[in-house]
């Protein structure tokens, strides 16, 4: 989801405004998705990992956050060095028609003295101006341009498709479904049964709830998906609104459940530690949780004053980390763990140990509808120029065709053919977290900090230092965190490999 929409405008703001956008960008998707995969965890098992998860997701932005320095300092660099070659080439054509004006060439120099010409970068002057500032917003595709070799960028823009596909899918996947949940008034004989794909979506129906989904779906890749086509502007009010919404619900969400449990009438009994297969979703869903890193740019370059942002960064991510546990204890001990649905809101509608009041009840399922529709066209068309920067053919435009329509389709079909064949919206968000989550969250953070600490070091030396150094600036971080993201890789392929095996 892109960052805050202030940024539209240029217009500055205060760290604490940055640190809610960076609340606001984070509580997202991910946290619907949460409790379901805290309850198969188990509280133990699950806090112990979250809070893991979410150290590591902090130390990989501020990763983030140094390379976004060393970028604003190396194009700085450039536009120096690209300056200082236009003077000299302008100076040595004036020393030649200096030659019949000696008396001029005299006078300059007198000038020259009196006001010499800005130092070069590489002097070590501490005069200069700091070059590390954030002031220009380099997002990580420039940053990737900037410290990558072409492989290197390539492989950055095919994780970022393939995250910003899953991404779509489980958009796709969670307003049908979310839609056909809430209009489907189907009820077992046995209530406390759960509601297939095949079970009817109303009494005396042939509709089955699969195809009731399907409807939904359509229409919502039809009306949203067609956005894909143009372009989205000016999108600072509508993301207001839903950050508006966003708090209302969640707040809703969270006092409910305390109401209910401090009245005694909860109804979860959940487990310390679950089963030990839970764990790989449980991982894809908590890095899906965390991600902010590939709009900490549009974040964080409009803050005014970035003296301590690994503060403001660390206090973000303690909130977070108290807010997802704060939702998924009240949810795992509110309500049992095979009633929690995969899309939490669905747990409060037509659940009246919660809440009788019907329009807070609506107004809660309803609400990943209001904020995920107003968020997909956003995403598709970041993905389309993903995909198109991906296929770049320099100096060789594409035809009218391949760019306005074939680019579009390749963005947005992919996402909605895998949300017509599942409706399974924790196993997406698990796999998209899992692989590409990992790789933006973690692989490509730490060579980004990696490539632009030796490209500095190269331009400026050891005499100039980088005022956004990550307090985890030890090389050995940059190890871990890469052999941290292989392990977590390795362990969630293996899993689904011995998965498949014993249920074939």
């Amino acid at each position: 989801m892109p960052g805050g929409g202030l940024t539209e405008t240029g217009e500055l703001y205060s760290p604490l405004v940055g640190l809610i956008y960076v609340f606001n960008l984070i509580v997202g998707t991910g946290a619907l998705t949460m409790p379901l995969a805290f309850a198969r965890a188990g509280w133990a098992m699950g806090g112990a990992l979250i809070t893991i998860l979410a150290f590591a997701s902090f130390l990989t932005a501020t990763f983030v956050v140094e390379a976004m320095a060393s970028a604003n300092a190396v194009i700085r660099f450039k536009r120096k060095e690209k300056k200082r070659e236009l003077e000299d080439s302008s100076s040595d054509s004036n020393e030649e028609m200096n030659r019949d004006y000696p008396h001029e060439v005299e006078s300059e120099e007198k000038q020259s003295l009196l006001h010499p010409p800005p130092l070069h970068p590489r002097d070590k002057d501490k005069t200069h101006p700091d070059y590390f500032d954030i002031t220009e917003r380099v997002e990580m595709a420039t940053m990737a341009s900037l410290f990558f070799n072409k492989v290197g960028v390539n492989l950055f823009y095919i994780c970022m498709a393939i995250y910003l596909y899953g991404d779509m899918a489980i958009y796709a996947v969670t307003v049908p479904a979310s839609l056909r949940n809430i209009t489907c008034s189907y009820v077992k004989e046995n209530a406390s049964l759960p509601l297939s794909d095949e079970d009817p979506c109303w009494n005396g129906n042939s509709l089955s709830r699969i195809n009731a989904y399907r409807i939904y779906l359509t229409v919502f890749s039809v009306v949203l998906g067609s956005y894909v086509f143009f372009n989205v502007q000016k999108t600072k009010y509508l993301q207001l609104l839903t950050t508006f919404l966003r708090w209302l619900a969640f707040s809703m969400m969270i006092v409910l459940a305390l109401i209910v449990l401090g009245g005694g009438k909860g109804q979860g009994r959940p487990v310390a530690i679950g089963a030990f297969e839970s764990i790989p979703n449980f991982f894809g869903v908590c890095v899906y949780s965390f991600m902010c890193h590939h709009s900490l740019p549009s974040l964080i370059t409009p803050i005014k004053k970035k003296t301590k942002l690994s503060v403001l960064l660390c206090g973000d991510y303690t909130i977070i980390l108290c807010f997802y546990l704060l939702i998924s204890l009240t949810a795992i001990f509110t309500f049992k763990t095979a009633n929690i649905h995969e899309i939490y809101t669905l747990n409060f509608f037509g659940s009246t140990h919660v809440t009788q009041v019907i329009p807070v009840q609506y107004f809660i399922a309803l609400f990943p509808v209001f904020t995920l529709s107003t968020n997909f066209p956003i995403i598709a068309i970041t993905l389309r120029n993903n995909v198109k920067m991906l296929f770049a053919r320099e100096g060789r435009p594409y035809h009218w065709t391949i760019d306005r329509i074939i680019f579009p389709l390749v963005a947005l079909l992919p996402g909605v053919i895998v949300a017509f064949i599942t409706t399974d919206v924790t196993l997406l968000v698990g796999y998209t977290g899992s692989y590409a989550g990992a790789g933006i969250q973690y692989i490509i953070p730490a060579f980004l900090v990696y490539f632009g600490r030796k490209k500095t070091a190269k331009l400026f030396g050891q005499s100039w230092s980088n005022k956004h150094t990550s307090p985890f600036k030890h090389k050995l971080w940059v190890v871990f965190v890469l052999l941290w993201a292989v392990l977590c890789i390795g362990f969630v392929t293996t899993n689904h490999i011995i998965s498949a095996v014993q249920n074939s």
